[in-house]
């Protein structure tokens, strides 16, 4: 169990989208106390799910090959197979087939254009989300938290701590250990921002630029990568 939260919530807090709006919160107008909001409500849906699981089994995993046993594996089995479907999808809409690619090549000055088109609609759209959250709330930021927590990987974690043991402190250190690594991240730029604010509004607008070209091989090699992870690891106890 705890090599499993491990790598989930090294996956939660390397995943580029929450990262990516969570610099914009902090940039905003009172960012610190958004930011605030926002790694707060990010933790509650985590405690929450953990909660959840913890008082359905009763801090007391379940038997192996047991019904609710085999039940988590084929959820955690699922999950993986979910990821890497969702990987591959995200590969291809990120490297379209080549149909056009003679036409392209004939016309290099309209593939330029295209290209300077596409950059000016993604700034237009950086500028927009960016005046969108100068006039956000604290509760608007917290909503976003809610809304970019990346669900499919929370799901195996809560599939994972099924089989949390409450009577063994290792089980308390493995969840809180979950917890914390799941929002590294967003406590690094927070704590960042609250004692070194224009270095680190400098630095995280860069950070965001480059997440904003490296994002989609980023998600499809974190999803691959954790996917794997889960089929593998629920079909050998599934099989075992």
């Amino acid at each position: 169990m705890v090599l499993d939260l491990f790598l989930i919530g090294l996956v939660i807090t390397l995943y580029p989208l929450p990262i990516m709006a969570f610099v914009l919160v902090v940039s905003a107008p009172r960012g610190v106390f958004k930011g605030l909001a926002f790694i707060l409500a990010w933790l509650g849906c985590l405690v929450a799910v953990i909660a959840l699981v913890l008082l359905f089994t009763g801090g007391v995993p379940p038997a192996p090959r047991s019904p609710p046993s085999i039940a988590a594996l084929a959820a955690t089995l699922v999950i993986g197979v979910g990821l890497i479907v969702y990987s591959e999808r995200r590969r291809r809409r990120t490297h379209p087939s080549s149909a056009s690619s003679p036409s392209s090549a004939s016309s290099p000055s309209s593939a330029s254009a295209s290209a300077s088109a596409s950059g000016k609609r993604s700034k237009g759209s950086g500028r927009s989300l960016t005046s969108r959250m100068d006039q956000a709330t604290g509760w608007s930021a917290a909503a976003l938290a809610v809304l970019l927590q990346p669900w499919g990987m929370v799901s195996a974690a809560a599939a994972t701590v099924v089989q949390a043991d409450l009577s063994h402190a290792e089980s308390f250190l493995a969840l809180l250990g979950f917890c914390v690594l799941a929002t590294a991240t967003l406590l690094a730029m927070e704590l960042y921002m609250v004692f070194a604010p224009m270095k680190a509004l400098l630095a995280l607008t860069n950070l965001r630029s480059w997440l904003e070209r490296h994002k989609d091989p980023a998600i499809v090699v974190t999803c691959l990568v954790l996917g794997l992870w889960l089929v593998g690891r629920s079909l050998y106890q599934l099989s075992g």
